[in-house]
């Protein structure tokens, strides 16, 4: 392992030293952005970094389940990922979260497990479980890690949770407390007050466009619909199960047969999503939030589905633009202006388009200056060819990242489901460093004139109408809601 290591870090060294110095702690302002004059005489080696992955095995289940097994063998531990191909996009439309509803309760209950026994045998083995169906998402996951001794155990308990929940209504009760509590928080969140704003404004009849349940699907949810939605969806012959760690195939496998073998295999019904809506014309909202002493900023547009080739040539071209504290957001808007602590952008991707995003958060006396230089580099990014010196930096980035996290099993075994679930190429990560240097100028001003459509850009801000609304009436036609996501009337601020 240590050998490994050596590897990687001499790898990681030749193709980037120099460019990970860009990340600055925040704070720190002792170079001004126009006084920094690069050299380019880091010592960076030009050779594609080139990648084998190991590979998993991958076996099928009489009753339907796929199975991936990654042997290695650094460490004595040992992760599952259970990727069921169905979540919050089947939520009904009139009950909201109840994919995320049916995977949080999973955990609370079951035929041979009340909840204070399954916390008390993941405490006692020192594993972690959980599950997730989180909004926007084409699938439910449940994960576990723990030592490879507890292999047969973790297993074991893992399985009970996925084919035997009972969904218990005293348990369900206590949820829905902390469900509607949480609910009431959120709306005080200015974060998501704009990105619910965004998601709707975006996606509107789609269901992306729900980012959050609401207190009556929370209140109306019984366990008899949460039993109906895993009866439906988990099932065998539904899902991938991901194993990775310091285990052998064929006596992993012998496990997963006793324990998952006896699930049962069902028909499913293909979940069949309604189209994208068409892109609408560039447009200002503004959710008045009276009081508020900054301006949160969203602004982006469709972005791409997972399986699309423009995956790696967006990232590159997102980098530069602002995937963290060396993009041009960032080193604009903080460095350069002082306007705010961060400025960012990035896009997610499922099996339907998901979205890109430009976003900050600002005082509110610099909102129009924000404004403007935000929307500004949207606009360098697509009209102006990238120089090569920073698109070399963000390939060497990239490409370094990927190289360190080769290391860890869990992040092999998430490539591996990725890959699985989305259809990508058998070769896909061996190949990703290679399609990443691809990337020329002339690719990144392509996808960007494509993902960063300035015609049908989306802007949402979240702040005090009576400071900023004037303001944002300069970039466009404003459209006004209040925090509880209601249409305000013309001159209602």
């Amino acid at each position: 392992m240590r050998r490994n290591q050596f590897l990687i870090a001499a790898i990681v060294s030749m193709l980037c030293l120099g460019t990970m110095a860009g990340a600055q702690e925040e704070g720190s302002k002792s170079v001004s952005v126009n006084a920094v004059q690069r050299l380019n005489r880091a010592p960076v080696n030009k050779q594609v970094l080139e990648v084998k992955l190991p590979r998993p095995t991958e076996f099928h289940l009489p009753n339907g389940l796929t199975v991936l097994v990654l042997e290695r063998h650094e460490l004595p531990t040992v992760d599952f990922a259970l990727w069921i191909k169905s979540g919050a996009l089947q939520d009904p439309k009139d009950l909201p979260g109840l994919a995320k509803f049916t995977a949080d309760m999973l955990r609370e209950g079951t035929t041979h497990r009340n909840s204070a026994q399954i916390a008390s045998e993941t405490d006692a083995m020192g594993a972690t479980v959980t599950a997730t169906a989180q909004f926007g998402s084409s699938h439910s996951q449940v994960a576990a890690s723990g030592l490879v001794e507890n292999t047969g155990k973790l297993l074991d308990l893992v399985s009970d949770l996925v084919e035997n929940p009972t969904f218990p209504q005293d348990e369900l009760a206590k949820y829905k407390t902390r469900q509607l509590a949480d609910l009431e928080q959120e709306r005080s969140d200015p974060d998501f007050l704009s990105m619910e704003r965004f998601h709707q404004v975006l996606y509107r009849d789609f269901p992306a466009a729900v980012i959050a349940p609401t207190p009556a699907s929370v209140k109306g949810a019984t366990s008899e619909e949460l039993k109906q939605f895993h009866d439906r969806y988990y099932v065998p012959n539904n899902a991938i199960l991901g194993v990775a760690g310091d285990v052998q195939a064929k006596q992993v496998m012998a496990l997963i047969e006793k324990y998952f073998g006896p699930w049962k295999k069902q028909a499913v019904s293909e979940a069949k999503l309604a189209a994208l809506p068409a892109p609408e014309p560039a447009k200002v909202y503004l959710v008045d939030r009276p009081g508020s002493v900054q301006t949160n900023i969203v602004a982006g547009d469709f972005a791409l589905r997972r399986s699309d080739p423009d995956f790696i040539p967006l990232r590159v071209m997102n980098r530069i633009l602002g995937e963290g504290p060396t993009g041009r957001l960032f080193l604009n808007l903080r460095e350069e202006k002082g306007y705010t602590y961060g400025a960012y952008s990035y896009y997610t991707a499922d099996t339907y388009p998901g979205a890109f995003v430009a976003e900050t958060q600002v005082r509110n006396a610099v909102t129009d200056g924000s404004m403007h230089e935000l929307l500004g580099e949207l606009k360098r990014i697509r009209e102006q060819a990238v120089p090569e010196n920073d698109l070399e930096d963000a390939r060497h980035a990239i490409v370094a990242s990927f190289a360190l996290s080769l290391e860890k099993p869990a992040t092999l075994l998430n490539y591996w489901m990725t890959s699985k679930y989305y259809g990508l190429p058998e070769d896909y990560w061996d190949r990703y460093p290679a399609e990443v240097a691809k990337v020329t100028p002339q690719v990144v001003q392509r996808v960007a004139h494509k993902y960063v459509d300035l015609d049908h850009l989306q802007v949402v801000c979240v702040g005090d109408g009576k400071q900023i609304k004037d303001v944002l009436s300069k970039y466009g036609t404003v459209e006004v809601y209040d925090t509880n996501g209601k249409p305000v009337a013309a001159g209602g601020n």
